[in-house]
């Protein structure tokens, strides 16, 4: 973990260093893509195209070995004033081994396809904040986590807020996130209802006219059935977020997140690796077209 921790860190700086410093900086913040796990409250100009990839690696779940990989291909439109629609492709790579009540496997496979719907109805230019709802909804013929052949279904609805805690220089956000989702495995025909709420919170600061640094907290809880029905654990994660504007047109986000605190339901310790995983890392390119 240490180490980790380590090359994210050598990571950010020489992205720092090699960025090229003449980008200019904006008038204020523009926070459509600045977070790693949350979302910002802006939406982008009418008629804006955007092509982005998003690679998402979670590890550690309970066992020997546990790594997933997911990687998003996506295109973003902004079709009417505060209005942004985006539809998504994603494919998978799991490696398994030795983890309770999931079966071993090594694979790769196209994972499925999502709808990300954003309305903003609070612009921070002329409200107190900004604010913006989100509707995240995706099919998939593999299970996130286990890897499992089967149909999934799920929705996450998100509530966005955000602020500028000091005028170009430091920006708040806060996410409030439901998300049911409900799978029918292929083998066996078993099938699963669940649901998760979440908080989340972020800050990050401009340490370069093109470079913003902070991090990410985000708490959350995870229940059995699509109605918050039986509590079954919850877990709080923290960790760096770094945003680079490459240039006028492309943009990188990078993000690491380790579980800092968890515990499963009727279970003691201090986290929770039956529900959720033990690190979470993002990488994320956009350019405009």
């Amino acid at each position: 973990m240490r180490i980790g921790a380590h090359r994210f860190g050598v990571a950010l700086a020489c992205m720092a260093v090699v960025a090229p410093a003449c980008v200019d900086a904006e008038e204020s913040f523009d926070t459509e893509h600045i977070f790693g796990f949350m979302i910002g409250t802006d939406i982008g100009n009418v008629g804006e195209r955007e092509f982005q990839t998003q690679t998402t690696s979670r590890l550690g779940n309970g066992g020997a070995a546990f790594r997933a990989l997911e990687h998003e291909v996506a295109i973003e439109l902004v079709p009417l004033p505060n209005l942004r629609v985006e539809v998504g492709g994603t494919a998978s790579l799991h490696d398994i081994t030795g983890v309770p009540d999931i079966g071993d496997r090594r694979q790769f496979n196209f994972q499925g396809a999502s709808l990300d719907l954003r309305y903003r109805l609070l612009s921070r230019e002329r409200a107190p904040f900004g604010f913006t709802i989100a509707a995240e909804l995706h099919g998939d013929r593999i299970g996130e986590t286990s890897g499992a052949k089967g149909r999934m279904y799920g929705t996450e609805f998100t509530l966005a807020f955000d602020r500028e805690l000091i005028p170009n220089f430091a920006i708040g956000a806060v996410n409030l996130t439901y998300q049911p989702e409900w799978a029918r495995f292929e083998v066996g025909g078993a099938s699963e209802k669940s649901s998760t709420v979440g908080a989340a919170f972020a800050g990050l600061v401009r340490v370069r006219p093109n470079v913003l640094l902070g991090g990410e907290m985000r708490y959350f809880r995870h229940y059995e059935g699509i109605g918050l029905g039986e509590f079954s654990g919850q877990a709080l994660f923290v960790g760096p977020t770094a945003y680079f504007q490459l240039s006028e047109r492309s943009r990188l986000t990078m993000s690491w997140s380790m579980q800092a605190w968890g515990r499963p339901a009727g279970a003691g310790g201090n986290l929770d690796l039956v529900n959720f995983e033990r690190h979470h890392a993002r990488l994320i390119f956009g350019v405009n077209f």
